[in-house]
């Protein structure tokens, strides 16, 4: 069932348009930036990091301040990885959206050597809930149901797959980002932007109706404070070590 949540050919579609475009980074780089403030705080040089996607242009050189070398690969390319090759990996923003989470983080520890670091972020549980909360006005205008925001993973659930990977000393902070937005539309300009918007397989292939869009937009803006909507990201901060040599 896993593997059929997500339509991955669009997920490349969407993803490449919001880079060639110009993607949006606030999340991303806030996410990257925790990371490399993490690292440097590690009183170790890496010798091989790999590094799972990369929004950032320069996410590879800041990470060169602390790694010898470092590898760049896509999330649906790690099952080309050799076998304790690295010491270090960072992901960000690119494991919610596979097909097999678990597996992807399993995949991840056989690629690492012992003793290393696996170190990233996910979004979780409690993110989006003012969009949440629009859709579903738009859904009781529609007169019927379908998935518009992709399942999260909550902190407890992450931990519990770190250690099943086969991963030791996990720890998941939770950093709650708030965005405030104009209207309805500006937060989808944002979403597709990061190329996170719905790619789910269940997802309806119809645009809203006009009138499910104005429910929506309505909604989205029906707690605004000063003509703006507040909407949260949630981000799940996570760091795990390979077990060291006996």
């Amino acid at each position: 069932m896993a593997a059929d949540l997500f339509d991955q050919k669009l997920r490349a579609l969407r993803r490449e348009r919001a880079l060639r475009r110009g993607p949006e980074l606030f999340l991303h780089e806030r996410a990257f930036e925790d990371i490399v403030e993490r690292l440097a705080l590690i009183q170790r040089r890496f010798r091989s990091a790999l590094l799972i996607g990369s929004f950032g242009p320069d996410w590879r050189d800041r990470l060169l301040r602390c790694a010898d070398s470092v590898t760049v690969v896509e999330a649906d390319a790690l099952m080309s990885l050799e076998p304790g090759s690295y010491d270090l990996c960072v992901a960000v923003g690119e494991l919610d959206t596979t097909a097999d989470l678990p597996q992807a983080l399993l995949t991840v520890r056989f690629a690492l050597q012992e003793d290393a670091l696996f170190i990233g972020v996910l979004p979780g549980g409690d993110s989006l809930p003012t969009l949440r909360s629009a859709m579903r006005a738009a859904d009781e205008v529609i007169g019927g149901a379908t998935p518009h925001v992709h399942p999260r993973i909550e902190p407890a659930g992450l931990t519990s797959l770190l250690t099943s990977a086969g991963l030791s000393m996990p720890v998941v902070d939770v950093d709650r980002v708030q965005a405030r937005y104009r209207s309805f539309r500006d937060l989808v300009r944002d979403l597709r932007s990061m190329g996170a918007t719905n790619i789910l397989n269940a997802r309806s292939r119809r645009p809203l109706t006009r009138s499910a869009a104005c429910a929506a937009a309505a909604q989205f803006m029906a707690d605004a404070v000063d003509g703006r909507a507040t909407e949260v990201f949630e981000l799940l901060h996570f760091a795990a070590w390979t077990p060291p040599a006996p």
